[in-house]
């Protein structure tokens, strides 16, 4: 059976070899290259990491690996406990909570200024995920429907015209990404969260922010809602 690392390395070995003639620091590519494995390698909360076979999987030191932890860490995708391990966070349930608050307050007025703003570019880019969200619905592809997901927001938030709070909404949902997917994904609760998309889509692409900026306010509560009900049962 595939540890976590055997799965992490497999994902980073899948992508083109790091270019040396990037322009980015090493840190800055170990960290992109991490945070998607990280988020897209179905890793469970509390997996140990490997400093160096992730050095090695990279094709770089250990040094630009580590400082891409480090931020991996402050950003709440790992956890780091000095001299002993490296894992993926574990987000506690209060954690997990405040962040659907944080993420309440602030999506959606982004999908209101989205609704009044967004080029044709970011609006074919969120179409596209939709599709692919429709397509892994029906065949019960998870990881291919969190990957859909994970693009729609970024693309929300890499394209906001407010940059701050594109960032902001953006790190606020990746601390406890994994889990609130896990929380979520009953077959049942995919198509409802796709059809939740589309309506949003929609009302950006017919420039009606308040539709938009309710509809992502409603959808915010029902994942709180969905991820309630599934704590109360357990």
């Amino acid at each position: 059976m595939a540890t976590a690392m055997d799965k992490l390395e497999k994902y980073l070995l899948a992508m083109d070899k790091v270019d040396e003639a990037d322009s980015r620091l090493l840190r800055q590519v170990a960290y992109d290259r991490l945070q998607e494995a990280i988020r897209h390698a179905d890793l469970e909360p509390g997996d140990p990491l490997s400093e160096t076979r992730i050095s090695k999987a990279l094709g770089i030191s250990r040094t630009p690996v580590r400082e891409a932890l480090q931020q991996l860490a402050q950003e709440g995708l790992v956890q780091i406990i000095p001299g002993r391990a490296i894992t993926v966070a574990a987000p506690s349930i209060q954690e997990v909570l405040e962040v659907v608050h944080v993420r309440e307050l602030l999506e959606p007025e982004l999908i209101r200024l989205a609704a009044e703003a967004l080029p044709s570019e970011a609006r074919e880019i969120l179409k596209s995920c939709i599709q692919e969200m429709e397509s892994a619905a029906r065949t019960g592809d998870r990881a291919g429907w969190s990957k859909a997901d994970s693009i729609f927001h970024e693309t929300l938030s890499n394209f906001c015209p407010n940059r701050l709070l594109g960032q902001l909404v953006f790190q606020a949902r990746n601390r406890v990404h994994s889990t609130a997917i896990d929380e979520q994904t009953t077959d049942t609760r995919i198509v409802e969260c796709t059809a939740e998309h589309k309506q949003v889509v929609e009302a950006i692409i017919n420039h009606d922010p308040e539709t938009a900026e309710r509809l992502m306010r409603e959808h915010i509560q029902q994942l709180r809602h969905s991820m309630f009900k599934r704590l109360v049962r357990y």
